[in-house]
């Protein structure tokens, strides 16, 4: 999964993450502090950029499968982080966290 460094998000969809007991790893992008919607209004939670964080990050080298999923909100930047990771599935999350522990154990 991955989304933005603002601290409230990190910490809720941290946790929500924990609760599901589903083994998950979080990519945190640097947003300089800015929510997902924020930090996507702003160009800085953009495809592009998630696909260069990721393929920056070192994920790809922990990870057995190809598969990232973004945050509901994020929706609409689906199609160029496809392309920006060749290879790799994108999904879309849960819009509320509260809704991640059953999206993570649908899987």
């Amino acid at each position: 999964m991955v989304t933005c460094n603002f601290s409230l998000t990190y910490f809720i969809v941290s946790g929500e993450i924990e609760s599901s007991r589903v083994p998950t790893w979080l990519c945190i992008q640097d947003t300089e502090g800015l929510s997902v919607m924020t930090a996507w209004a702003a160009g800085k939670f953009s495809g592009e950029s998630v696909g260069t964080f990721i393929n920056k990050c070192g994920i790809k080298d922990k990870v057995k499968h190809k598969e990232i999923i973004i945050p509901g909100y994020a929706a609409g930047i689906s199609g160029e982080l496809e392309e920006e990771l060749g290879g790799w599935t994108v999904k879309v999350g849960p819009r509320e966290a509260s809704q991640i522990p059953k999206f993570l154990k649908s899987r």
